[in-house]
């Protein structure tokens, strides 16, 4: 009673073995995760401080010439 659950269970997985179905998307996938990886922790290492500052910058900016702009004064002259 064991040997056709044996032989069937050999088959199948000689046959998953054989299968390289997927195969291609699965090698696509880890070299896109190789590539995207370092680049993203590149950018939160080194780019994320220049990216803040300038964000930062920009928001006090705005401030500013928001409250400039509420008092009737203007940043810039015509």
């Amino acid at each position: 009673m064991n040997q056709p659950t044996e032989a069937s269970l050999g088959k199948l997985l000689k046959r998953i073995h054989q299968d390289e179905r997927g195969a291609v998307s699965l090698e696509t996938i880890l070299v896109v995760a190789a590539i995207a990886i370092p680049v993203i922790l590149f950018v939160y290492k080194i780019g994320w401080p220049k990216i803040q500052k300038l964000f930062t910058d920009g928001i006090s900016n705005l401030e500013t010439e928001a409250g400039n702009v509420s008092n009737g004064t203007s940043g810039s002259s015509n």
